[in-house]
């Protein structure tokens, strides 16, 4: 199966919104996906990539295969680069999406001049560690801190 990766058009929300929702399902209200597209479209929307599946096939339905299989966020804040959100279709992992979308926001991310690259990563989720290590991302020891400036 083969991917082009791309920068979210409008037309791409409702799959990118359902696609996040699926893969993150437990995130709190704050990273609502619609809240988080709108966001972003104010923020460094070339930022925000999809992948799509080329050469979708019909099902015995006659359906097919929804066409945004993927999609990651990445910021610059003149210091460092950020990845956020990375998803990808659970049936259609393991086929290098994930990887190819690591590598656009990378490539978008040097493009920009970023020196260094962060992301968050539950630390439960040793799956996607694995990931992230497996394309060069190393554990770094730091506390992370945060606080909602939202009271949702």
């Amino acid at each position: 199966m083969d991917f082009s990766i791309r920068t979210f058009r409008v037309g791409d929300r409702n799959a990118v919104e359902a696609l996040w929702a699926r893969v993150f399902s437990d995130d709190p209200p704050r990273n609502a996906p619609g809240r988080m597209i709108d966001n972003k479209l104010k923020v460094q929307p070339e930022l925000l990539l999809v992948g799509e599946i080329l050469g979708a096939q019909p099902d015995e339905a006659g359906a097919t295969s929804p066409p945004i299989a993927g999609a990651v966020m990445a910021g610059y804040d003149g210091v460092r680069g950020w990845i956020y959100h990375l998803a990808v279709a659970p049936e259609l992992r393991r086929r290098g999406l994930g990887a190819q979308l690591v590598r656009a926001a990378e490539e978008r991310l040097r493009a920009l001049g970023c020196p260094k690259i962060n992301l968050q990563v539950r630390a439960s989720n040793r799956e996607v560690v694995a990931f992230y290590r497996r394309l060069g991302y190393e554990v770094e020891e730091r506390l992370q801190l945060g606080r909602p400036l939202d009271p949702q």
